[in-house]
């Protein structure tokens, strides 16, 4: 995110069916969600790349030494298809998973909101870490403080979310329009982009300098990208938060088979809608740096963006079920169940390449090889998950952010049992909310993962299990 202007597939993934051991109608469509989770991670991880490799962007202005055509085709492809984007995936599975924990809860007599408020501030001391030391477009804590927020919307009706969270894209988008028209004419002109150069030039130099000279830039960065995470960001993910909650109530996940023609009518839509808006804010963040025209983009990708997250969503999930879909499952799905750990590790390895403290970076290097150090780092990732997730249940953060949640020592070696990822939190892979459970270590971690869901009559098999949320880039450019 840079100067900022302006979410168990374990041994299912090995199996048959596109992901799972159980076909299409067991494990494999929990392996196809977590595959979403990893599909998303890439997105962001391409995103908040181009922040961390270089101050400039995201101010309007032009990166000097950056201009060659292919430069400019990057930065477009990446504004146009990635940007604003995949932050919205993991927040409609932040809302999904929560509605299948708070059923597990309630089947299970078990006290939800104490374990759920253990894991949200586990989550909001991880993001104030990760803000100040490695990345200042953390999400972390903006999904801690709407996590808050869900919990007190926990008893909405399904119809009413839609409502709300058709009502608050729609109010974000008319306030953006309103204030990009009292900015018209305040925009500064020359004046404001060499401004916004300097400033630049400068966040350049402290980023290529010690940890020191790092913290200091996050910290001045950090007023801006906090009033943009209020202002656009947070409301467009609890309107995704509000959006899974109600497809959770319907678990709309568990049976994608019959849902194939609503996916289909979603890429019918989403994709024109969602490129046209994508386009519009396109423009005016690489083309316009004015600021009236960059908020007036932002309020077009506030109702455009959802739409085009949605297509991405619904093409992924059909294509898992298809001729490539075991393939394309077995990629993503391991890093998808490790998208904690994979959030915070890509930031760090970007502070190690980027900053003074490791190669110092930051402004040498041209857009498409940004790009091909992303596409690098995650296909490292991807091996290193399923190999990961063959030996341990959980990955090392997520290890970690479950011993606070539950107040236990969980396993730590072992293969993954199959269960899918963690409720509600990013990239965390955890089981249902546990009934007490015995103190010795083994049986602990037995009995904290609880009895097998009963399906509902009439209804799918429900897993055991939520597929989890994920962590997210920073506004404007939201991955």
């Amino acid at each position: 995110m840079g100067d900022h202007r302006g979410e168990t597939v374990g041994r299912a993934v090995q199996g048959e069916g596109g992901a799972g051991t159980g076909g299409r109608n067991g494990p494999a469509r929990l392996a196809d969600v977590d595959a979403l989770r990893g599909f998303a991670l890439f997105g962001i991880l391409t995103v908040n790349i181009t922040y961390l490799a270089s101050a400039y962007h995201g101010t309007g202005v032009d990166e000097p030494g950056f201009g060659s055509p292919l430069d400019t085709g990057v930065r477009l492809l990446v504004a146009l298809l990635f940007e604003a984007k995949f932050f919205l995936l993991f927040s409609f599975l932040f809302g999904y998973s929560f509605t299948l924990q708070l059923d597990s809860a309630e089947r299970h007599g078990a006290r939800f909101t104490p374990r759920f408020l253990r894991r949200l501030a586990g989550l909001f001391a991880l993001g104030v870490l990760h803000a100040v030391v490695l990345f200042p477009g953390d999400i972390l804590t903006t999904y801690a403080v709407l996590g808050l927020v869900l919990l007190a919307l926990r008893r909405i009706r399904p119809a009413t979310a839609v409502r709300t969270a058709v009502v608050l894209f729609t109010v974000t988008s008319a306030a953006y329009g309103l204030l990009a028209l009292a900015l018209r004419g305040a925009d500064g002109g020359d004046r404001a982009a060499a401004a916004a150069a300097a400033d630049a030039q400068r966040a350049t130099e402290a980023l290529r300098g010690g940890l020191g000279p790092v913290i200091g830039a996050h910290l001045d960065q950090l007023p801006d990208v906090v009033f943009l995470l209020a202002f656009f960001q947070a409301p467009a993910a609890l309107a995704a938060f509000l959006l899974g909650l109600a497809a959770g109530r319907h678990r709309a996940l568990a049976d994608l088979g019959r849902h194939d023609r609503t996916l289909r009518r979603i890429q019918a839509w989403g994709f024109p809608v969602g490129l046209l808006g994508a386009a519009v804010y396109t423009y005016s963040a690489l083309r316009h740096p004015g600021a009236s025209a960059q908020v007036f983009a932002l309020g077009v990708d506030v109702v455009t963006a959802p739409l085009l997250a949605a297509a991405y969503a619904a093409t992924v999930l059909r294509t898992a079920r298809g001729r490539f879909g075991r393939r394309m499952v077995a990629v993503l799905a391991p890093a998808g169940r490790m998208t904690l750990t994979n959030y915070l590790t890509q930031s760090l390895v970007c502070v190690l390449v980027f900053t003074g403290v490791g190669a110092g970076l930051v402004g040498r290097v041209p857009p498409p090889g940004v790009a091909l150090i992303g596409v690098v780092l995650f296909a490292a990732q991807a091996v290193f998950c399923r190999r990961w997730l063959a030996r341990h249940p959980y990955g090392p953060v997520e290890w970690l952010l479950r011993a606070a949640t539950t107040l236990t020592r969980p396993r730590w070696r072992g293969a993954a049992d199959g269960a899918p990822g963690v409720p509600g939190m990013p990239g965390v892979t955890a089981v249902p909310v546990p009934v007490p459970v015995p103190t010795d270590g083994r049986s602990a971690a037995r009995a904290a993962a609880g009895p097998p869901s009963e399906p509902s009559p009439g209804r799918p098999p429900e897993p055991s299990s939520e597929p989890s949320s994920g962590p997210s880039s920073g506004p404007p450019a939201l991955g």
